[in-house]
């Protein structure tokens, strides 16, 4: 019998080709073709940008971190900014959810990969109303986005001309809301820690941004009575949210009162509180100088970096629901209970164990990059001079895995083997540590042998 050619590439394609490959390739793609673009002398401003910096920016912005090794408002022209501006509005979304509205409004059908990359990004269970939501998502962007452009225009409008407020306005409206950070300032917001509207603003795209596009739908859907109750999703992404910032704010506060918002007016002190503590998760806006924070703050960044935003989001880190159920595991263990309960639901197994695997892979991802970044960038320098490096690294790789884009100061003075390093981690960060390795595995449907039980004293 003769088999049909097609048919047997079509059954290759689809075994090598899985959802996770093709998202993890489609951001890839970007990336690259970013970085090009960006690479291009007329991107610049100021002379051709070295290929490794152009792809370090491109990854920056496909990844939604903010990382810079270029200052944007200056370096770039501004088709450079441009490319930036659709690099994490791409980026912020995901790249094959765009190519999924567009074949839908075409009137071109879905494959059932390019439906599951989208359930699995922007869903936590499958939803029968899919092209109801993928499109709610783009209105929402688009509107959200429209908002916060107009109300930043009213403030920046006072100190540039019109057609340059509006445009600055437009690129931290798309930056804050995708969680990026890029910033057409050369010290990001520091000259706006004390104005109300431009914090606000900013601080309602981010936490809209990051809190993941089902909690929206689900929240609009419940006010509506569409909704007869929120899903315990939902309810642990908000609370926990509100527990980090207010947590974090409480924090930097705290330890920060008489060091870098000293000088600062209680109100302004606060309200940079709030603001470092929200943008520590998600995205790489900052209104004080981070490298003249203590250490004590330093860490709590660090905590509220690795955790990141919610699922669903435009945000990197493990997100705030792996925060929780990590806690509630811890929790109902020290209750003596072996399952995982919360609002009178049970979290299934596979869901603990896919938390704690996601925790550790993202751990070991940070702890292997600093390493890397230790190694080749001590060089000749003494061990008690070189000390401060470590802390400068680790929350470099922090804030490049949880795609944040906070940097000590770091990041302008990396060599091209460390760039090549962070972008590999803003990378894993943005695309999930889980899904790249599940895009490794070779045969991720092989079944595995299961033998007879022995217990190994752990603890």
């Amino acid at each position: 019998m003769i088999k049909n050619p097609f048919l047997t590439l079509q059954i290759i394609f689809s075994r090598i080709f899985s959802p996770a490959r093709i998202f993890i390739i489609s951001f890839a793609a970007v990336i690259l073709t970013g970085a090009v673009l960006l690479w291009l002398p007329f991107s610049a401003s100021k002379g051709q940008l070295a290929f490794i910096d152009a792809l370090f920016s491109s990854a920056s912005a496909v990844c939604v971190t903010g990382l810079a090794v270029i200052d944007i408002g200056q370096d770039l022209s501004l088709a450079g900014q441009i490319i930036t501006i659709f690099l994490f509005q791409c980026g912020g979304l995901g790249i094959v959810t765009f190519s999924v509205f567009f074949f839908g409004m075409m009137g071109i059908g879905v494959s059932f990969k390019g439906r599951e990359i989208i359930q699995t990004t922007f869903l936590h269970s499958p939803k029968t109303d899919f092209y109801q939501i993928l499109r709610s998502v783009f209105i929402f962007t688009f509107i959200i986005e429209s908002i916060g452009t107009l109300l930043l225009l009213v403030r920046f409008a006072r100190d540039f001309p019109f057609w340059r407020a509006l445009y600055i306005s437009i690129y931290h409206a798309i930056s804050a809301f995708n969680n990026c950070g890029y910033s057409l300032f050369s010290n990001s917001l520091i000259d706006y820690s004390g104005d109300y509207l431009v914090n606000a603003t900013v601080i309602g795209l981010i936490v809209l941004g990051g809190i993941g596009f089902v909690v929206i739908h689900e929240i609009i859907y419940r006010l509506r009575g569409l909704e007869k109750r929120l899903s315990v999703h939902t309810k642990l992404v908000f609370i926990t949210t509100l527990v980090l910032i207010a947590g974090g704010t409480i924090l930097f506060y705290f330890f920060e009162r008489n060091h870098s918002i000293k000088n600062f007016p209680l109100d302004t002190a606060i309200l940079a509180s709030l603001f470092q503590s929200i943008t520590a998760r998600t995205c790489g806006f900052n209104t004080v100088d981070i490298g003249h924070l203590t250490n004590h703050t330093i860490l709590v960044l660090i905590i509220l970096m690795f955790i990141g935003a919610s699922p669903g989001s435009a945000g990197g880190g493990v997100k705030t629901t792996s925060a929780a159920i990590l806690f509630l595991i811890i929790w109902n263990r020290i209750r003596g209970s072996e399952e995982v309960n919360v609002f009178n639901r049970t979290i299934p197994r596979e869901i603990s164990t896919k938390t704690i695997f996601i925790i550790f892979a993202s751990a070991f991802s940070v702890a292997l990059i600093t390493s890397v970044l230790l190694f080749s960038g001590a060089g000749n320098i003494a061990t008690v001079e070189s000390r401060h490096l470590f802390i400068e690294y680790l929350f470099e790789s922090v804030s490049a895995f949880g795609t944040v884009g906070l940097s000590l100061g770091t990041t302008p003075n990396l060599d091209p083997f460390q760039k090549l390093a962070v972008i590999i981690l803003m990378f894993a960060g943005r695309v999930g540590p889980l899904t790249l390795a599940l895009s490794l595995t070779m045969r991720p449907d092989k079944k595995t042998l299961s033998y007879a039980e022995e217990t190994v004293m752990v603890g």
